[in-house]
Order: C-alpha cells, then sequence, then structure tokens
C-alpha cells in the first residue's frame, strides 16, 4: 500500500515537472529560409513549438513585421538574405518577452497566405508566409489597417528610472546603444556594436556607483531594443544631470581609428558627421517601428533658449571628456569633436553627448573595443570627465 502512494506520489510530482517546464520552455527558431517562386516570395520559420505571431505592415521605407513571444535564435545566419520582394530581413529582442522579425521589401507586397505545419519527416513545426507584389495604394491601406490593430493591441510603455535616495545626488543616465533587434554597425570579425556599448556602459555605471555622490542609471541592462524617443523620455523621466550614450563607428575607410565626442547642433560640422547622425538616427526604422505614431517631443526645441543652454553645458563635457581618452593612451579621431543632429541628445534640459567610443571598420580600434582593458580604459576616461565637469559646473 505504502509502495502504491509513493509510486502514485512520483508520477505525480513528475507530471507536474513536465507541465512547469512546458510551460517556461523558451521557443526556439532554428532555421530561416526563403523561398522564390514565380509569382510570390515566400518566408520560412522552422520552430521547436507552434508560434503564436502578430504580422503588421509598415511604410516609409516599406516594411513587414512579425511579432512573437520570445525566441531563442539558433538559426544559422544567412550571408545573402535579398530574394525576390524581401531586399534583407533582421530578427532580435524588441521587448521584453516580444522577438521580432523585420523584413524589409523591395516593392509594395500583400500576404497571400500564412500557415503553421505541424512537425513531420523528422521537421519541426514550419511557419510560412506568402507574400506577393501589389499596388501602392492597397499597400498604404493595408498599412492604416495595420496601424489601427496596433493601436488596440501595443500597450504603451513608459520608462522610468529609480529615483536616488538622496536628492543631493547627481543623476548620470548612461545609454549603451542599440541593442536587441538593432545590432549597430558590424566591426571587421563580425563583432556587434551593441555588445561594446553595453559592455562599457555597465563598467562605466559600476565605476560611477563607487563614488556617493553619483546616481547612475542604465538605459538597459540587457540586450533589448529601445526607440530613440524612449532613450531621451528617459534622461528626462530620470531628471537627469547629464546624459551619455555610447557607439562604435564603423565607416567604408579601415584606416580611420579613434575615439570622437558629438554634440546636438540644428547643423552638422561636416558630411561623416552628418552621415553617422543619418545612420543612428534609423535606429527606429531597422526595428520596425512606426515612425508617424512617434511623439515627436523635441520638434522646435532647438529654438528655445532652454535648450541653447543645455547644449552649451554638452559642448563643456565634450571638451572635458577628449583630453582624458588622451591621458589614458586610447587613440582619438582626427576632429575629435563634432556635432551634428542626433535625435537621441535632443531631451531639451539635459546635457546630452554622445561618445563613439572608436571604429569598429578599423582592426586595431576593433581589437581595443572587444577587450576587457579597453573597455575599462574607457569607461575610467568617461568617470573622470565625469568628475571635472561636475567640479567646475
Amino acid at each position: 500500500m505504502k509502495y502504491r502512494i509513493v509510486t502514485v506520489f512520483v508520477s505525480v510530482l513528475f507530471l507536474c515537472f513536465q507541465v512547469t517546464a512546458s510551460a517556461v520552455a523558451k521557443q526556439e527558431v532554428s532555421a530561416v529560409r526563403i523561398g522564390l517562386h514565380a509569382d510570390k516570395t515566400r518566408f520560412v520559420l522552422e520552430l521547436k513549438e507552434k508560434p503564436e505571431t502578430r504580422i503588421f505592415f509598415l511604410s516609409k521605407p516599406n516594411r513587414l513585421v512579425i511579432d512573437m513571444p520570445e525566441v531563442d535564435w539558433t538559426a544559422k545566419s544567412r550571408k545573402n538574405r535579398k530574394t525576390g520582394l524581401i531586399e534583407n530581413y533582421r530578427y532580435g529582442l524588441f521587448r521584453q518577452g516580444t522577438s521580432r522579425i523585420v523584413l524589409d521589401l523591395s516593392a509594395p507586397v500583400k500576404i497571400l497566405r500564412k500557415v503553421t505545419l505541424p512537425p513531420s519527416e523528422g521537421k519541426p513545426y514550419r511557419f510560412f508566409i506568402d507574400i506577393q507584389r501589389t499596388n501602392k495604394e492597397s499597400f498604404q491601406q493595408a498599412v492604416l489597417q495595420s496601424r489601427k490593430k496596433q493601436i488596440k493591441t501595443t500597450p504603451s510603455i513608459t520608462l522610468q528610472a529609480p529615483k536616488p535616495s538622496d536628492d543631493r545626488k547627481l543623476t548620470v543616465v548612461i545609454d549603451a546603444g542599440h541593442g536587441g533587434i538593432d545590432p549597430g554597425a558590424i566591426g571587421q570579425s563580425g563583432f556587434y556594436e551593441k555588445i561594446v556599448t553595453l559592455a562599457v556602459a555597465k563598467k562605466l555605471h559600476a565605476k560611477l556607483k563607487k563614488n556617493s555622490k553619483y546616481h547612475p542609471v542604465l538605459t538597459r541592462s540587457k540586450d533589448i531594443f529601445l526607440s530613440l524617443r524612449e532613450r531621451v523620455q528617459f534622461a528626462r523621466n530620470s531628471e537627469a544631470d547629464l546624459f551619455i550614450s555610447i557607439h562604435a563607428d564603423s565607416i567604408g575607410r579601415p584606416d580611420i581609428r579613434g575615439a570622437t565626442v558629438y554634440t546636438l547642433s540644428e547643423t552638422a560640422s561636416d558630411d561623416e558627421a552628418a552621415a553617422l547622425a543619418k545612420i543612428n538616427n534609423k535606429s527606429d526604422v531597422i526595428a520596425g517601428v512606426d515612425l508617424i505614431e512617434q511623439d515627436d517631443t523635441v520638434q522646435g526645441i532647438l529654438i528655445d533658449l532652454a535648450q541653447r543652454e543645455t547644449m552649451n553645458f554638452s559642448v563643456k563635457f565634450a571638451k572635458l571628456l577628449i583630453p582624458e581618452f588622451v591621458r589614458s593612451g586610447m587613440r582619438v579621431g582626427s576632429r575629435s569633436h563634432r556635432f551634428a543632429g542626433f535625435r537621441v541628445l535632443k531631451a531639451p534640459d539635459v546635457p546630452s553627448v554622445l561618445v563613439e567610443l572608436g571604429y569598429l571598420s578599423n582592426r586595431k580600434d576593433e581589437k581595443i573595443l572587444k577587450s576587457k582593458s579597453g573597455q575599462i580604459k574607457l569607461a575610467n576616461s568617461i568617470a573622470n570627465a565625469v568628475d571635472k565637469y561636475f567640479s567646475k559646473h
């Protein structure tokens, strides 16, 4: 009798374990394929579990977005992603609990069908979507329909940093550029900008945390996407005394290297600064954000006197940071302080700088940026500049 009770008890425990394991098991995408047919382009995902998907269209540029509960991406990355009506695609974490795939489209399209096939013949679940070229009017109508559904189903997210326990502390918001579905620049060895920015941001946070007069806050502490508007709003909600956005550049010339500090201006200091601002300002497009629905809180700010004063303080911090990079032995660019219209720097009441740590397109810079010692040097240089800035202002 005791044996039977124990057996039943163990069986129930095992069943509970299976149910619990199934509940917490994360979805997995093991393969991604694109098929080209005479009248359509097919996008295929192979998945461990039956997928739940939410699909919508975006325009300017034309994109098709597939959202699903957070997944592990074990699929091998395709080198050539341009096939049929699909110019390119990318995937990654968009929000906590939500993964996203963005298809860049070469023309307006419509969905012919979307199908989920059950496992068979050794294959896992397969989800595919067939798209076909359509006219601009039909596509725009689909975009409008998508937008209505998005408004109904997408919760509003307000990023709020924790307030310091001591009001006298100085709040420094450290923004690791890119993240999640947006990898940023890609280095010579395939190293992602979003990885180095987060690594240096965390080291800077740890360094400032040791000083009791600072309240350092990270906009992101993991590999997740944040829109440019959210980053700006985060700084404002935190009542930040200083906002530092960390990046790592990449350009077509592998011989150029060195750190550069950017501040906000209505006009760019040079063509390279303008081009870099244009690239960074496209982060929301890359991640499949509907720009029409974005509330542009910075419209008209540049003519405001408060913004002008904020920009002056930003420049003062930039001029203190560049010598710190030099003192640490890190290389700086030939024009180490530049300015352009970076959207992420447009908080009207927060002194803000964008720090390009170096060029991932240069092998020497990439080696430094990938190394722990190089990251520590860069973080320490920024921390030293923060000390000097607040001691003077």
